[in-house]
Protein backbone atom coordinates (compact mmCIF):
# COMPACT_ATOMS: atom_id res chain seq x y z
CA UNK A 1 0.00 0.00 0.00
CA UNK A 2 1.82 3.41 0.77
CA UNK A 3 5.37 4.07 2.00
CA UNK A 4 6.04 4.45 5.36
CA UNK A 5 8.53 6.56 5.17
CA UNK A 6 6.49 9.59 4.37
CA UNK A 7 4.26 8.69 7.79
CA UNK A 8 5.68 11.45 10.23
CA UNK A 9 7.04 10.48 13.39
CA UNK A 10 5.06 9.59 16.33
CA UNK A 11 6.84 11.66 18.60
CA UNK A 12 5.87 14.93 16.83
CA UNK A 13 3.66 17.36 18.44
CA UNK A 14 -0.08 16.85 17.86
CA UNK A 15 -0.21 20.64 16.33
CA UNK A 16 2.48 19.12 13.17
CA UNK A 17 0.92 15.68 13.45
CA UNK A 18 -2.39 17.66 12.75
CA UNK A 19 -0.82 18.93 9.69
CA UNK A 20 1.56 16.29 8.17
CA UNK A 21 0.01 13.03 9.23
CA UNK A 22 -2.05 11.55 6.33
CA UNK A 23 -1.29 14.47 4.27
CA UNK A 24 2.14 13.81 2.72
CA UNK A 25 2.41 14.65 -0.78
CA UNK A 26 1.21 12.60 -3.40
CA UNK A 27 3.74 9.47 -3.95
CA UNK A 28 3.59 9.83 -7.81
CA UNK A 29 3.20 13.47 -8.87
CA UNK A 30 4.45 15.41 -5.37
CA UNK A 31 0.97 17.11 -5.21
CA UNK A 32 1.53 18.99 -1.47
CA UNK A 33 -2.67 18.27 -1.79
CA UNK A 34 -3.20 14.19 -2.26
CA UNK A 35 -5.59 13.52 -5.21
CA UNK A 36 -9.08 11.98 -4.13
CA UNK A 37 -8.89 8.22 -5.43
CA UNK A 38 -12.79 8.92 -6.68
CA UNK A 39 -13.00 5.59 -7.85
CA UNK A 40 -15.17 2.03 -7.09
CA UNK A 41 -12.49 -0.80 -8.93
CA UNK A 42 -9.39 -0.83 -9.64
CA UNK A 43 -7.53 -2.01 -13.06
CA UNK A 44 -5.35 -5.51 -12.36
CA UNK A 45 -2.38 -6.44 -13.52
CA UNK A 46 -3.20 -9.98 -14.10
CA UNK A 47 -5.46 -12.10 -12.61
CA UNK A 48 -5.47 -12.39 -9.03
CA UNK A 49 -2.92 -9.89 -9.15
CA UNK A 50 -3.84 -6.09 -7.80
CA UNK A 51 -1.91 -3.94 -8.25
CA UNK A 52 -0.45 -2.47 -4.83
CA UNK A 53 -3.48 -4.80 -3.08
CA UNK A 54 -5.85 -2.47 -4.48
CA UNK A 55 -8.84 -4.37 -6.12
CA UNK A 56 -12.39 -2.50 -4.63
CA UNK A 57 -12.80 0.71 -2.63
CA UNK A 58 -15.62 -1.17 -0.69
CA UNK A 59 -12.17 -3.06 0.93
CA UNK A 60 -9.26 -0.35 -0.04
CA UNK A 61 -9.39 3.04 -0.76
CA UNK A 62 -5.84 5.06 -0.95
CA UNK A 63 -7.65 8.39 0.08
CA UNK A 64 -9.49 6.28 3.13
CA UNK A 65 -6.04 5.36 4.45
CA UNK A 66 -4.77 8.25 4.31
CA UNK A 67 -7.40 9.33 6.74
CA UNK A 68 -6.95 6.12 8.86
CA UNK A 69 -3.16 6.68 9.05
CA UNK A 70 -3.79 10.53 10.12
CA UNK A 71 -6.36 9.75 12.80
CA UNK A 72 -3.82 6.87 13.77
CA UNK A 73 -1.45 9.54 14.57
CA UNK A 74 -3.16 12.02 16.23
CA UNK A 75 -4.51 8.97 18.65
CA UNK A 76 -0.67 8.07 19.27
CA UNK A 77 -0.09 5.08 17.05
CA UNK A 78 -2.11 1.94 15.61
CA UNK A 79 -4.30 1.47 13.21
CA UNK A 80 -7.36 3.51 11.88
CA UNK A 81 -10.37 1.19 10.57
CA UNK A 82 -12.38 4.31 9.08
CA UNK A 83 -16.74 4.10 8.29
CA UNK A 84 -19.30 5.96 6.89
CA UNK A 85 -20.44 7.60 10.15
CA UNK A 86 -20.04 7.37 14.09
CA UNK A 87 -23.14 4.96 14.37
CA UNK A 88 -21.73 2.56 11.71
CA UNK A 89 -18.09 2.23 14.25
CA UNK A 90 -20.93 1.71 17.16
CA UNK A 91 -22.09 -1.20 15.29
CA UNK A 92 -18.92 -2.71 14.38
CA UNK A 93 -17.93 -2.11 18.17
CA UNK A 94 -20.89 -3.75 19.47
CA UNK A 95 -20.72 -7.01 17.03
CA UNK A 96 -17.08 -7.62 19.36
CA UNK A 97 -19.82 -8.88 22.34
CA UNK A 98 -22.02 -12.03 20.81
CA UNK A 99 -25.26 -13.53 22.52
CA UNK A 100 -25.01 -13.76 26.39
CA UNK A 101 -22.00 -11.62 26.71
CA UNK A 102 -22.42 -8.26 28.13
CA UNK A 103 -21.67 -4.68 27.88
CA UNK A 104 -21.02 -2.12 31.20
CA UNK A 105 -21.95 1.25 29.35
CA UNK A 106 -21.33 4.51 31.07
CA UNK A 107 -24.88 5.72 32.56
CA UNK A 108 -24.85 9.16 29.97
CA UNK A 109 -24.26 8.26 26.11
CA UNK A 110 -25.49 9.24 23.15
CA UNK A 111 -28.56 8.25 22.52
CA UNK A 112 -28.07 6.58 19.00
CA UNK A 113 -25.72 4.62 20.87
CA UNK A 114 -28.42 3.60 23.51
CA UNK A 115 -30.77 3.02 20.95
CA UNK A 116 -28.32 0.75 19.29
CA UNK A 117 -27.41 -1.07 22.16
CA UNK A 118 -30.92 -1.72 23.22
CA UNK A 119 -33.10 -2.25 19.96
CA UNK A 120 -30.78 -3.55 18.12
CA UNK A 121 -27.95 -5.98 19.87
CA UNK A 122 -30.05 -6.47 22.95
CA UNK A 123 -33.41 -7.20 21.58
CA UNK A 124 -31.57 -9.06 17.93
CA UNK A 125 -28.66 -10.79 19.39
CA UNK A 126 -29.16 -11.41 22.90
CA UNK A 127 -26.04 -9.28 24.00
CA UNK A 128 -27.00 -7.82 27.77
CA UNK A 129 -26.49 -4.04 28.93
CA UNK A 130 -25.79 -2.77 32.65
CA UNK A 131 -25.82 1.38 32.59
CA UNK A 132 -23.05 2.33 35.17
CA UNK A 133 -22.14 5.71 36.93
CA UNK A 134 -18.18 5.70 35.96
CA UNK A 135 -17.50 9.33 36.86
CA UNK A 136 -18.25 8.14 40.07
CA UNK A 137 -15.59 6.50 40.90
CA UNK A 138 -14.70 2.75 40.08
CA UNK A 139 -16.01 0.74 43.12
CA UNK A 140 -19.66 0.35 40.63
CA UNK A 141 -17.52 -0.70 37.71
CA UNK A 142 -16.13 -3.14 39.87
CA UNK A 143 -19.11 -4.65 41.16
CA UNK A 144 -21.00 -4.94 37.14
CA UNK A 145 -17.89 -6.75 35.83
CA UNK A 146 -18.58 -10.38 36.05
CA UNK A 147 -17.69 -13.26 33.29
CA UNK A 148 -19.76 -12.22 30.59
CA UNK A 149 -18.88 -9.14 30.94
CA UNK A 150 -17.39 -8.36 26.59
CA UNK A 151 -17.03 -4.73 26.53
CA UNK A 152 -16.68 -1.62 28.66
CA UNK A 153 -18.05 1.12 26.70
CA UNK A 154 -17.43 5.01 27.61
CA UNK A 155 -17.41 8.43 26.73
CA UNK A 156 -15.90 11.53 28.24
CA UNK A 157 -16.96 14.14 28.37
CA UNK A 158 -20.40 12.28 27.82
CA UNK A 159 -23.25 13.35 25.95
CA UNK A 160 -25.36 15.00 27.11
CA UNK A 161 -24.52 15.93 30.57
CA UNK A 162 -20.54 16.15 30.41
CA UNK A 163 -19.03 14.02 33.07
CA UNK A 164 -15.75 12.90 33.02
CA UNK A 165 -14.49 9.68 33.88
CA UNK A 166 -11.01 8.62 34.61
CA UNK A 167 -10.29 6.07 31.68
CA UNK A 168 -6.82 5.13 33.26
CA UNK A 169 -8.63 4.31 36.76
CA UNK A 170 -11.35 2.31 34.03
CA UNK A 171 -8.99 0.18 32.36
CA UNK A 172 -6.86 -0.77 35.66
CA UNK A 173 -10.10 -1.76 37.12
CA UNK A 174 -10.64 -4.00 34.51
CA UNK A 175 -7.39 -5.66 34.41
CA UNK A 176 -6.98 -5.90 38.05
CA UNK A 177 -10.53 -7.46 38.01
CA UNK A 178 -9.71 -10.49 35.92
CA UNK A 179 -6.05 -11.10 37.11
CA UNK A 180 -3.91 -12.64 34.51
CA UNK A 181 -7.30 -13.93 32.63
CA UNK A 182 -8.59 -12.09 29.32
CA UNK A 183 -10.13 -9.09 30.35
CA UNK A 184 -13.49 -6.64 28.90
CA UNK A 185 -12.27 -4.53 26.11
CA UNK A 186 -12.36 -0.61 26.96
CA UNK A 187 -13.91 1.16 24.52
CA UNK A 188 -13.78 5.16 24.50
CA UNK A 189 -15.90 7.21 22.73
CA UNK A 190 -13.70 10.38 22.37
CA UNK A 191 -15.81 12.24 19.62
CA UNK A 192 -16.33 15.44 22.22
CA UNK A 193 -12.29 15.51 23.43
CA UNK A 194 -10.95 14.67 20.01
CA UNK A 195 -7.02 13.86 20.46
CA UNK A 196 -5.84 17.22 20.84
CA UNK A 197 -7.07 17.37 24.42
CA UNK A 198 -6.73 13.44 25.22
CA UNK A 199 -5.51 9.91 23.95
CA UNK A 200 -7.27 7.30 25.83
CA UNK A 201 -5.25 4.51 23.87
CA UNK A 202 -2.22 6.21 26.21
CA UNK A 203 -4.55 5.67 29.18
CA UNK A 204 -4.86 1.96 28.74
CA UNK A 205 -8.33 2.04 26.82
CA UNK A 206 -8.36 -0.64 24.05
CA UNK A 207 -10.13 1.15 21.06
CA UNK A 208 -10.69 4.74 20.88
CA UNK A 209 -13.69 6.19 18.31
CA UNK A 210 -14.87 9.16 16.85
CA UNK A 211 -18.01 10.21 14.93
CA UNK A 212 -15.75 11.55 12.72
CA UNK A 213 -18.45 14.15 11.65
CA UNK A 214 -17.88 16.52 14.68
CA UNK A 215 -14.57 17.91 15.53
CA UNK A 216 -12.15 15.88 13.11
CA UNK A 217 -13.99 17.10 10.06
CA UNK A 218 -14.96 20.17 11.62
CA UNK A 219 -16.82 21.80 9.27
CA UNK A 220 -20.45 19.99 9.40
CA UNK A 221 -20.26 18.99 5.58
CA UNK A 222 -19.80 15.30 5.70
CA UNK A 223 -20.82 12.52 7.71
CA UNK A 224 -17.75 9.69 8.71
CA UNK A 225 -16.84 7.86 11.65
CA UNK A 226 -13.49 5.68 12.68
CA UNK A 227 -11.95 3.79 15.41
CA UNK A 228 -8.11 3.41 15.98
CA UNK A 229 -6.97 0.42 18.39
CA UNK A 230 -2.74 -0.68 18.85
CA UNK A 231 -4.17 -4.87 19.64
CA UNK A 232 -3.58 -5.84 15.86
CA UNK A 233 -5.97 -8.98 16.06
CA UNK A 234 -8.71 -6.34 17.28
CA UNK A 235 -7.80 -4.46 14.21
CA UNK A 236 -7.78 -7.18 11.91
CA UNK A 237 -11.57 -8.21 13.44
CA UNK A 238 -12.71 -4.42 12.56
CA UNK A 239 -11.42 -4.49 9.37
CA UNK A 240 -13.00 -7.44 8.37
CA UNK A 241 -16.55 -6.25 9.65
CA UNK A 242 -15.40 -2.83 7.59
CA UNK A 243 -15.30 -4.72 4.94
CA UNK A 244 -17.94 -6.83 5.27
CA UNK A 245 -20.81 -4.77 6.32
CA UNK A 246 -20.08 -2.08 3.76
CA UNK A 247 -20.22 0.68 5.92
CA UNK A 248 -17.47 2.63 4.60
CA UNK A 249 -16.86 5.91 3.68
CA UNK A 250 -16.64 7.44 0.26
CA UNK A 251 -13.60 9.04 -0.89
CA UNK A 252 -14.70 12.29 -1.14
CA UNK A 253 -16.07 12.14 2.44
CA UNK A 254 -12.43 10.94 3.59
CA UNK A 255 -11.44 14.00 1.43
CA UNK A 256 -12.97 15.96 3.42
CA UNK A 257 -12.36 14.88 7.13
CA UNK A 258 -8.46 14.83 5.77
CA UNK A 259 -8.56 18.74 4.81
CA UNK A 260 -10.54 19.17 8.37
CA UNK A 261 -7.69 17.64 10.43
CA UNK A 262 -4.93 20.09 9.66
CA UNK A 263 -6.81 22.89 11.25
CA UNK A 264 -7.88 20.38 14.11
CA UNK A 265 -5.56 21.55 16.34
CA UNK A 266 -6.22 25.31 15.78
CA UNK A 267 -10.19 25.15 15.93
CA UNK A 268 -10.16 23.20 19.27
CA UNK A 269 -8.40 26.03 21.06
CA UNK A 270 -11.03 28.26 19.73
CA UNK A 271 -13.39 26.18 20.95
CA UNK A 272 -12.01 25.60 24.28
CA UNK A 273 -11.44 29.22 24.90
CA UNK A 274 -14.89 30.38 23.72
CA UNK A 275 -16.53 27.76 25.79
CA UNK A 276 -14.88 28.47 28.52
CA UNK A 277 -15.77 31.70 28.23
CA UNK A 278 -19.43 31.28 27.52
CA UNK A 279 -19.55 28.86 30.75
CA UNK A 280 -17.95 31.49 32.80
CA UNK A 281 -20.96 34.02 31.69
CA UNK A 282 -23.93 31.09 32.36
CA UNK A 283 -22.21 31.09 35.97
CA UNK A 284 -22.97 34.29 36.49
CA UNK A 285 -26.38 34.01 35.52
CA UNK A 286 -28.78 33.91 38.33
CA UNK A 287 -31.26 32.09 36.38
CA UNK A 288 -29.29 29.33 35.12
CA UNK A 289 -30.34 26.74 37.49
CA UNK A 290 -27.53 23.88 36.46
CA UNK A 291 -24.28 24.13 34.34
CA UNK A 292 -22.22 21.68 33.65
CA UNK A 293 -18.76 22.23 31.82
CA UNK A 294 -15.33 20.55 33.03
CA UNK A 295 -13.31 23.41 32.57
CA UNK A 296 -15.24 24.91 35.68
CA UNK A 297 -13.00 24.17 39.06
CA UNK A 298 -14.66 27.32 41.10
CA UNK A 299 -18.00 28.74 42.07
CA UNK A 300 -21.23 27.50 42.38
CA UNK A 301 -21.15 25.80 38.98
CA UNK A 302 -18.03 23.93 39.68
CA UNK A 303 -17.76 21.02 38.01
CA UNK A 304 -17.75 17.93 40.12
CA UNK A 305 -14.94 16.45 38.50
CA UNK A 306 -13.15 19.14 37.19
CA UNK A 307 -9.92 17.74 38.46
CA UNK A 308 -9.78 14.83 36.55
CA UNK A 309 -10.68 17.10 33.51
CA UNK A 310 -7.61 18.87 34.39
CA UNK A 311 -5.56 15.89 34.46
CA UNK A 312 -6.93 14.05 31.38
CA UNK A 313 -7.44 16.88 29.50
CA UNK A 314 -5.05 18.98 30.15
CA UNK A 315 -6.34 22.93 30.94
CA UNK A 316 -8.54 22.96 28.89
CA UNK A 317 -12.29 22.01 29.20
CA UNK A 318 -13.22 21.17 25.46
CA UNK A 319 -15.87 22.63 23.36
CA UNK A 320 -18.96 21.63 24.60
CA UNK A 321 -21.46 23.68 27.84
CA UNK A 322 -25.07 21.99 29.03
CA UNK A 323 -27.37 24.09 31.04
CA UNK A 324 -30.64 24.25 32.44
CA UNK A 325 -32.34 27.63 32.86
CA UNK A 326 -34.03 28.00 36.22
CA UNK A 327 -38.23 28.84 36.11
CA UNK A 328 -38.82 32.45 36.20
CA UNK A 329 -41.67 34.66 35.72
CA UNK A 330 -44.53 32.40 35.77
CA UNK A 331 -42.50 30.15 32.99
CA UNK A 332 -41.20 26.89 33.91
CA UNK A 333 -37.58 25.54 32.96
CA UNK A 334 -39.04 23.41 29.99
CA UNK A 335 -40.70 26.69 28.07
CA UNK A 336 -37.89 28.99 29.23
CA UNK A 337 -35.10 26.62 27.59
CA UNK A 338 -37.74 26.45 24.37
CA UNK A 339 -37.68 29.58 24.08
CA UNK A 340 -33.81 30.42 24.32
CA UNK A 341 -33.58 27.51 21.87
CA UNK A 342 -35.57 29.66 19.13
CA UNK A 343 -34.72 32.99 20.00
CA UNK A 344 -31.04 32.80 19.60
CA UNK A 345 -29.65 34.75 16.59
CA UNK A 346 -26.09 33.19 16.17
CA UNK A 347 -26.29 29.77 17.74
CA UNK A 348 -27.92 27.45 15.14
CA UNK A 349 -30.63 25.09 15.75
CA UNK A 350 -29.42 21.93 15.02
CA UNK A 351 -28.44 18.63 15.89
CA UNK A 352 -24.36 17.47 15.91
CA UNK A 353 -21.76 19.96 17.17
CA UNK A 354 -17.52 20.51 16.54
CA UNK A 355 -18.26 22.80 13.71
CA UNK A 356 -17.11 25.98 12.75
CA UNK A 357 -20.41 27.16 13.50
CA UNK A 358 -22.10 27.54 17.32
CA UNK A 359 -25.00 25.01 17.79
CA UNK A 360 -27.82 24.63 20.45
CA UNK A 361 -30.40 21.95 20.86
CA UNK A 362 -32.82 20.20 23.37
CA UNK A 363 -31.32 17.07 23.63
CA UNK A 364 -34.48 15.70 26.03
CA UNK A 365 -36.50 16.19 22.55
CA UNK A 366 -33.51 16.08 19.86
CA UNK A 367 -30.23 13.77 20.02
CA UNK A 368 -31.71 11.97 23.28
CA UNK A 369 -35.05 11.25 22.43
CA UNK A 370 -34.49 7.49 22.27
CA UNK A 371 -33.72 7.38 25.99
CA UNK A 372 -36.84 8.98 27.50
CA UNK A 373 -38.75 6.66 30.07
CA UNK A 374 -35.68 5.00 30.57
CA UNK A 375 -32.84 5.10 33.50
CA UNK A 376 -30.54 7.36 30.81
CA UNK A 377 -33.56 9.89 30.50
CA UNK A 378 -32.22 13.39 30.07
CA UNK A 379 -33.64 16.43 31.92
CA UNK A 380 -36.60 18.18 30.04
CA UNK A 381 -35.09 21.46 30.03
CA UNK A 382 -31.58 21.07 29.67
CA UNK A 383 -29.66 22.64 27.19
CA UNK A 384 -26.55 21.97 25.24
CA UNK A 385 -24.01 24.24 23.49
CA UNK A 386 -21.34 23.31 20.74
CA UNK A 387 -19.80 26.53 21.01
CA UNK A 388 -18.26 27.55 17.55
CA UNK A 389 -15.49 29.38 16.72
CA UNK A 390 -16.99 33.04 16.42
CA UNK A 391 -16.09 35.91 18.44
CA UNK A 392 -16.55 34.90 22.14
CA UNK A 393 -18.42 38.48 23.12
CA UNK A 394 -20.92 37.80 20.16
CA UNK A 395 -21.83 34.51 21.25
CA UNK A 396 -22.30 35.46 24.89
CA UNK A 397 -24.34 38.64 24.02
CA UNK A 398 -26.39 36.34 21.83
CA UNK A 399 -27.43 34.23 24.77
CA UNK A 400 -27.60 37.27 27.07
CA UNK A 401 -30.57 38.17 24.77
CA UNK A 402 -32.44 34.99 24.43
CA UNK A 403 -32.13 34.46 28.44
CA UNK A 404 -33.65 38.16 29.18
CA UNK A 405 -36.30 36.81 27.09
CA UNK A 406 -37.06 33.98 28.20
Amino acid sequence: MHDDRTDPRPDLAIDTLAVHAGQEPDELTGAVAPPIYQTATFRQDGVGRPRRGYEYSRSQNPTRERFERAVAAREGGGEGIAFASGSAVTAALAELAGPDDEIVVGDDVYGGTFRYLERVRRSGAGVRTAYVDLAGGTDRLWEALSEHTRLVWLETPTNPLLKVVDIAAVAATAGERYGSGPRPFVVVDNTFATPVLQRPLDLGADVVFHSGTKYLAGHSDTVIGVAVTRDSALAERLRFLQNAAGAVPGPFDCFLALRGLRTLALRVERHCSNAHAVAEFLAGREDVEWLSYPGLADGLHAHPQAAAAASQMGARGGGMVSFVPAPRGGRSARARAESICESVRIFTLAESLGGGESLIELPAVMTHASVAGSPLEVPEALIRLSVGIEAADDLIADLREALDRA
